[in-house]
Order: structure tokens, then C-alpha cells, then sequence
């Protein structure tokens, strides 16, 4: 892998046509570590969120030793850069099969459920195996409601008194048992995890059974782009959301048992920037070479605002426009289909042009893990950059929530 000191330079020395990611492993380390330090509990990083295996393998280094997985894909890819790693299969509906294979095949022995068929399917298992129970941890999903970019409570979790009927009945079959909860995606409120607190309790003090741990799950909100066009939301800093965030579990009982949190994006989302260049000025568009489909969907959706710097092509010698002036341009995706649209303008000097290029930061959280093969274009280049992004020039451009005609 080639490393430059800046996204600038790479832009400069490489004149890619195809995006380039621009991964900074000391960043993912620092990130890694800092959460680390802050949680009282295990740290089970979610590798759904990005699981490159120069990511796994940079956390492996940096002391993550615990890992949320979803899929066999995801027990290999952390089985080949960390073998010794714990594994935690918290998806609350998998396949029979694959049940089997994470038990017998990789040794897990932390699961998630959120219904009974899911308790048959793991007893089934469990027994055809003859596999102690009481080796075993199975925590049951509970519903909460919370306000986060991406709410995941819809899809998910036990109501109320399902789970404790759940709880229940693991505990009679031998399991050792937990509450789990996952309040969202890049949350929105600091108070949301007290309210899962809130339900855990509720849970807990009707189940009647003694709990082997509480995952308080993923939701630990990333530092992205704010609009100065709009008021900037009052969330705390990380560290002032943690302090809170051990103070409730304190106030609600919960800190005299083992914890887990499954953090992603907010350990992954700084250790990594996107250049992308400008294939076609047309006016108040910008047709570049990522898009929706490939490492942007956070811009389709409109709940991020990703921060970018501006990086002109020297060999460009006439511009037209007062390169001081910031004007909002829609971006177009490098794919044939006509949704390839990023749903808010990024606002880039008015000089603007054909050949330029533009570094989009704070993409590691989503990006590489959603792009997708469509219509051919698949980002895959990669290089190290050494500065972290945040100590480069202040970002002349970000995604807006304005709105613009076509």
C-alpha cells in the first residue's frame, strides 16, 4: 500500500480517476483505544460497520480482543486476523445451520435472541451437539425507542413481557442469560440510553433470574461535518456522553454486572476519507466518480453531514468563478441509474471544475461496507495516509441540508 502524508498529496502524485480510500491506521488505534478506556465493560467491536481485513487486523493490534458478528463471513474474517478473539453472534434470527456452525465450527459461546423459534433452533443445536447450556450465554433483545440517525428498533427485540418470558425459559433450559438492547445508529440524544435502561430494569426485575451481563449494544455517536447554515445540535463530546452513560447504569443497578458495548462507528468513521474526482462540470452539477451506490449512501440518506476539502487540479490554468466563494453544487454518482443523486449539495468554491478532485471525510463507519458492484464501478484502491483529516486545512466544503432545484 503506497502512503503519503496527506489525502493532497496522494491526489496529487497519484491523479486517480478511480475514488481512493485513504486509511489511517493511528487514527483507528487512538479511536479503538480511547473507547476502550472510557467503557466499564467488554468492548465488542461490530465488524458490520467495517470489516476490511486491514481494519480487523489494525484493531487486533491496537488490544481489541472481542468482536460482534453477524454471519459466517464475518466469524472467518475475524478468525483469520484474530484467532484467538472472542466472537459474539448477536443477530437475533440466523439460519439453523449457521447456528451450528458458530457453536461447533468457531467455539462461540455468546449469542442473541429476540423470539422462541430462535430458543428451538439454539436448543435444537445445542442438544445435537451435546454442548453444556450452562456454557453457553444467550441474550435476549429487548425493544427501545430512542432518537438516533438510524433507529433500529423496528426489526428488532422482545417487547417487555416476552423477553421476560424468554428469560425465563433459557434459564430453565441451563442457559446463562442476559438483556441486550440496541438504541440506534450515530445517536441523537444523550438521554437514549437511559430510557434502555429503563426497560432493562422493568425486564430484569420481573425475569427473576440471575443475569450473566447487560450489552448495552452500538450507537456511540462518530464526530462528523456540521452546516453553519443551521444550528448546531447539542450533543455532548464522547467523553461527557460516557460519563452520563455510567452514571445511569450506576443509577439503575446495572453496574455491579458484566458489560458489553458494540461500538462501530464511532471507532471506525475517522480512520478513513474518500477522494473522488469531478468527471463533469455541468453548471450547478457535479458528476463524480463514488456515488450512492459505492461508498456515499450516508449522503443519500441525508442523516450525515460529511465533512470535505477541495482539492484543485494544477494543471488546470483558466478558472472561471471567485475561487473565495462557496456555492452549493448537486453531486451525481458515477452509475448509469438516475437515483445516483447525494440528497444534500456540497458547497465548493465556485471554481469548481472537470479533473478537480474532492476529499470526503470521516467515511470508514458504512462506506466500504455498503458498496455494492453495480453497473461495474467498485472502489477497491487503497492507500495510508499519515495526517489524520482533522489536522488538515479546514474543510472548504460540506453537505448541506439546503435544498436546490435542478
Amino acid at each position: 500500500m503506497q502512503r503519503f502524508e496527506t489525502a493532497r498529496q496522494a491526489a496529487l502524485q497519484m491523479r486517480p480517476d478511480v475514488p481512493v480510500y485513504c486509511f489511517r491506521p493511528d487514527v483507528l488505534k487512538a479511536d479503538a483505544r480511547q473507547f476502550v478506556d472510557m467503557f466499564p465493560g467488554k468492548v465488542a467491536y461490530a465488524v458490520k460497520t467495517n470489516g476490511e481485513e486491514l481494519v480487523l487486523r489494525t484493531l487486533a493490534e491496537a488490544g481489541i480482543n472481542a468482536f460482534d458478528v453477524a454471519s459466517p463471513a464475518e466469524f472467518a474474517a475475524v478468525r483469520a486476523v484474530a484467532p484467538d478473539a472472542e466472537m459474539l453472534y448477536m443477530h437475533p434470527v440466523k439460519a439453523q445451520s449457521d447456528i451450528r456452525l458458530a457453536l461447533e465450527e468457531y467455539g462461540i459461546r455468546v449469542i442473541a435472541v429476540d423470539h422462541e423459534a430462535e430458543v428451538t433452533k439454539l436448543t435444537r443445536v445445542v442438544r445435537a451437539l451435546d454442548i453444556d447450556p450452562g456454557s453457553i450465554t444467550v441474550f435476549v433483545r429487548i425493544q427501545t425507542k430512542g432518537h438516533a440517525a438510524y433507529e433500529l428498533s423496528k426489526k428488532f427485540g422482545a417487547g417487555p413481557a416476552h423477553a421476560v418470558e424468554l428469560l425465563q425459559r433459557l434459564n430453565r433450559y441451563g442457559f446463562k442469560v442476559g438483556i441486550c438492547f440496541h438504541v440506534g445508529s450515530q445517536i441523537e440524544d444523550p438521554d437514549t440510553y437511559e430510557r434502555a435502561l429503563v426497560s432493562a430494569d422493568w425486564v430484569r426485575g420481573r425475569a427473576g433470574v440471575e443475569l450473566a451481563g447487560l450489552d448495552v449494544g452500538g450507537g456511540f455517536p462518530a464526530e462528523y461535518g456540521h452546516d453553519p447554515n443551521r444550528k448546531k445540535p447539542e450533543m455532548p463530546s464522547l467523553e461527557a456522553l460516557m460519563t452520563q452513560f455510567r452514571g445511569d447504569i450506576a443509577e439503575w443497578g446495572f453496574d455491579e454486572m458484566p458489560l458489553v458495548a458494540e461500538p462501530g462507528r464511532v471507532i471506525v468513521a475517522r480512520a478513513f476519507s474518500l477522494i473522488v474526482r469531478v468527471l463533469l462540470r455541468k453548471g450547478k452539477r457535479l458528476y463524480i466518480n463514488d456515488g450512492i451506490w459505492a461508498s456515499l449512501s450516508d449522503s443519500w440518506t441525508g442523516k450525515i453531514t460529511l465533512p470535505a476539502r477541495f482539492i484543485p487540479d494544477p494543471a488546470i490554468r483558466s478558472r472561471n468563478g471567485d475561487a473565495g466563494k462557496l456555492v452549493p453544487f448537486r453531486v451525481c454518482g458515477a452509475t448509469c441509474d438516475s437515483v445516483d443523486i447525494l440528497s444534500r449539495p456540497f458547497w465548493l468554491p465556485e471554481t469548481v471544475d472537470t479533473g478537480d478532485w474532492i476529499e470526503i471525510g470521516h467515511i470508514g463507519a458504512y462506506s466500504l461496507s455498503l458498496r455494492t458492484h453495480f453497473n461495474g464501478f467498485y472502489p477497491d484502491t487503497f492507500v495510508e495516509v499519515m495526517k489524520p483529516f482533522d489536522e488538515g486545512t479546514a474543510p472548504e466544503s460540506f453537505a448541506s441540508l439546503e435544498t436546490m432545484a435542478d
